[in-house]
């Protein structure tokens, strides 16, 4: 490793690196920054061993905030891709053997997962238009409850369960029992997804703020605000699993057609 511990100015005048560490664009941008380091350690753009930039230069490289970068390393670190050393020569390294950096001993996120994601995008986000307008006081407790329930719950476990429940409940409250269907269906396949990648605290500590602004929103009947915020939410998810998944057979994270 101690090869690659030296940052090199010859990388980052790389064309490479300019295309990831372009600014990164609100309102995702927490999990944009994830998955904009994960794709370069993916692609050896950050080499194995490799030291990043100094914090303020990569903060202000990706016009983001010092304390946004900070959560997007931690959730690297705790997911295995980055690691903090102390003391003099310290810093923040690429890990010698990052997760995911061989393709041939990980699922990649396919055509078909994106297709997940596009349909969860279609019913959540329908679904929230109709909660909006039909949702009852009793709707708005129980998602408050389940936002309570994962915020008091270190197991991921107990806290999917209970992921899946709200964004199951909210299909609920548009009082459709299609969309009910299609939400639970949509909510297995995401399993399936999310079981393939770590799940940091930081990831799961921002998805919950969001879902707490949603019930407020919903609550207020604010129903552009939060179509808004669900498209924001799905979007995070697209952009950590684009971040910590290789995908299909190709060099840079892209969407299915």
């Amino acid at each position: 490793m101690a090869s690659g511990r030296r940052y090199s100015r010859a990388m980052e005048r790389g064309a490479a690196f300019e295309a990831v560490f372009t600014p990164v664009a609100p309102p995702s941008t927490f999990e944009e920054t994830v998955e904009r380091l994960g794709t370069a350690i993916r692609l050896g753009i950050l080499p194995a061993g490799s030291r990043l930039p100094a914090e303020r230069d990569l903060a202000d490289r990706l016009s983001i905030s010092r304390s946004t970068l900070r959560q997007a390393i931690t959730t690297l670190v705790q997911s295995g891709h980055l690691m903090a050393q102390r003391g003099r020569g310290g810093g923040t390294f690429v890990t010698d053997s990052p997760p995911l950096a061989d393709h041939s001993g990980s699922e990649p996120l396919t055509a078909e997962a994106w297709a997940v994601l596009d349909e969860r995008v279609a019913v959540e986000v329908g679904a929230v238009i109709l909660a909006c307008e039909r949702a009852e006081r009793p709707d708005i407790e129980r998602l408050g409850e389940l936002v309570d329930r994962m915020a008091g719950v270190a197991d991921f476990e107990e806290y999917r369960r209970a992921d899946m429940r709200f964004h199951i409940g909210v299909a609920e409250a548009a009082r459709s029992a299609r969309l009910v269907a299609s939400a639970t269906e949509v909510q297995d396949q995401m399993s399936a997804l999310i079981a393939l990648i770590a799940h940091p605290e930081q990831v799961l500590s921002s998805s919950n703020v969001q879902h707490r602004r949603l019930v407020a929103l919903m609550a207020r009947g604010d129903c552009s605000g939060a179509v808004m915020l669900m498209r924001e939410h799905i979007e995070g998810t697209e952009h950590i699993l684009g971040g910590l998944l290789p995908p299909a057979g190709i060099g840079v994270v892209q969407r299915g057609g």
